[in-house]
């Protein structure tokens, strides 16, 4: 056997830059100092954040080179890894372990071996049927794209926008057009935004975009783009309505870009993304793939699972590097869809599954809704939070959380993730040891009292009630006060207001089921708890409350049916 010091440096060629490609140069070169480390990006940048390319379209990062991440140059003089940009692989002859190309600078073809070969080829966004090529109408995905987009927007006077897509990318545009002093039309063609968000978290969002002045229009897409001269006039939905519009961005999802893994004969797995194991690696040992183009495990499924998200691709990035470079790494975990975006003055952030898809999957949950601020109440610029869970009956294992308000909605997502990672349950959530001082936190932190009251659901002290549970033929009791039944009323309810209930109660029927409601769920605990205790049969407390079941009526403030 060679000693190894005489054999050859490992080469180690990387397609595409960016989040996953980049991280997996460096990893690399890190674990392995002499080996001969080349990335061929096709496009003119090897690493940007794209992440931050609504926040300079809208100005709120004034420099456009605070984007870029990392040169061709840097990636020479601090890791030697060598960055030939206008690069696109065309082809893998995998028998041969060499990629083709063409050098777009010089118009002429390439070819280069390898010993390792790491794919970066991350997603593209999809272009709907209406997509038409017209000087105003973008995607916003790259560089090139923010360049063009800054175009428009500068030089012909942009006044009237349309988004089409309400999930996180189309939120931040919709927010930074507006901050450009753009009346900005939202269009989502399902019946709310933020697909991976449930409904009542949604709908709080969406009066928020209402009161910024966001023309929101929900259940309805783009038919047709009239186009004159090049450029879109208009735009016609599927409802009927024509809006007369200077910009339309699309961000109507994206998808792999697998074509380079396919034609070159590598697995693709049940989400059309690339296969790959733990360490990254494909269905040929000497090839891996990383980011957007392959699928994940999900931590709550155990199943493939796309998730183009930039926390992933890094990871995935790093493992593939030190692995490529040394045969050795830590394995990828699984991913949660971990996720987090401002829409003006609030913060929505979710981890795991929603509703609908816990539904979908036919897995059985249990849900609940709590309301608290950010930090101790008392003390200034306390912030409300609302905070979901979605846990299994069984075991209290925690299956999907989401948060929305101001401050401190990451620190609770980050928090519930990090337990989702171990397989943690609402009781152990419960036992937590959080830090508290008056200006970040509260003695019991949300994140405990969301935790408390799913104990008390699974221990029956008492059991919740859903939030859109359909009330009828139950006896409802409004433990409200007055004032509050006059703002969100409730319809078909018994009223005994929560400081009149331990002398009023035997106005009730223990016989019936009863459901007993308040504004956000805490009077209503104590409420059922005494009820509970006196005899009563069945009593459910209304997870979240009225002021969350209110959402879900079509106009804020309509009267919604207890019965």
């Amino acid at each position: 056997m060679k000693d190894t010091e005489t054999l050859p440096p490992k080469r180690i060629v990387i397609v595409g830059g960016v989040a996953g490609g980049a991280t997996a140069a460096a990893r690399a070169r890190r674990v392995d100092s002499k080996a001969q480390i080349t990335i061929l990006e096709k496009g003119p940048l090897v690493s940007f954040a794209n992440c931050g390319l609504p926040y300079h379209l809208g100005g709120e990062i004034a420099e456009r080179k605070k984007l870029l991440v990392a040169t061709p140059e840097l990636f020479w003089s601090r890791f030697r890894v060598e960055v030939r940009c206008g690069h696109e692989v065309t082809s893998i002859d995998r028998a041969g372990s060499t990629v083709f190309g063409m050098d777009h600078a010089t118009g002429t073809p390439f070819q280069m071996g390898y010993d390792r070969l790491i794919l970066s080829t991350g997603s593209e966004p999809n272009s709907p049927s209406f997509w038409q090529e017209a000087d105003n109408v973008r995607h916003l995905w790259t560089m090139d794209d923010l360049d063009d987009l800054l175009k428009v927007v500068k030089g012909r006077g942009v006044t009237r926008a349309t988004v089409v897509g309400a999930g996180f990318v189309g939120l931040e545009v919709a927010e930074q057009l507006h901050r450009l002093s753009c009346q900005v039309t939202l269009i989502q063609q399902i019946e709310q935004i933020l697909g991976p968000i449930d409904r009542p978290f949604a709908r709080i969002v969406e009066n928020h975009l209402k009161e910024k002045g966001i023309d929101l229009r929900l259940k309805t897409s783009v038919a047709n783009l009239n186009v004159e001269s090049g450029r879109v006039q208009s735009v016609e939905l599927t409802d009927g309505t024509v809006l007369e519009t200077d910009l339309v961005v699309v961000g109507a999802g994206v998808r792999p870009r697998t074509k380079l893994a396919v034609d070159c004969g590598l697995e693709l797995g049940p989400c059309g993304g690339v296969r790959v194991n733990e360490f990254m690696q494909t269905s040929d040992a000497k090839v891996y793939a990383v980011g957007d183009m392959i699928e994940y495990t999900h931590g709550v499924l155990n199943e493939s699972t796309l998730m183009p998200l930039a926390g992933p691709a890094n990871r995935s990035g790093r493992i593939a590097g030190a692995h490529a470079a040394s045969g050795k790494s830590d394995p990828m975990g699984p991913v949660m869809g971990t996720a987090i975006v401002r829409v003006f003055d609030l913060t929505v952030a979710c981890t795991g599954l929603n509703q609908r898809s816990l539904q979908r999957k036919g897995i059985p949950f249990r849900s609940v809704i709590i309301q608290s601020p950010h930090h101790a109440s008392y003390f200034p610029g306390a912030q409300s939070l609302h905070l979901m869970l979605h846990y299994a009956p069984s075991d209290g294992r925690i299956l999907g959380a989401q948060c929305v308000g101001g401050d401190g909605v990451d620190k609770r997502i980050d928090v519930v993730a990090t337990a989702m990672r171990f397989d943690g349950t609402v009781r152990q959530l419960a036992q937590l040891d959080l830090c508290y001082a008056p200006p970040f936190g509260s003695a019991k932190d949300p994140i405990h009292m969301a935790a408390f009251v799913a104990c008390n659901d699974l221990d029956r002290e008492p059991e919740l009630a859903a939030v859109d549970l359909d009330c009828q033929a139950l006896q409802v009791l409004d433990v409200r006060t007055s004032k509050e039944r006059v703002e969100i009323p409730l319809e078909n309810s018994i009223s005994i207001p929560i400081d009149e209930l331990m002398d009023r109660w035997d106005e009730l029927d223990p016989g019936r089921e009863t459901i007993v409601v308040c504004h956000s769920g805490k009077r209503a605990h104590i409420a059922a708890c005494w009820l509970q205790g006196h005899g009563f049969g069945r009593v459910r407390n209304l997870t979240g409350g009225m002021s969350i079941r209110s959402l879900l009526s079509n106009v804020a403030g309509h009267s919604v049916a207890g019965s």
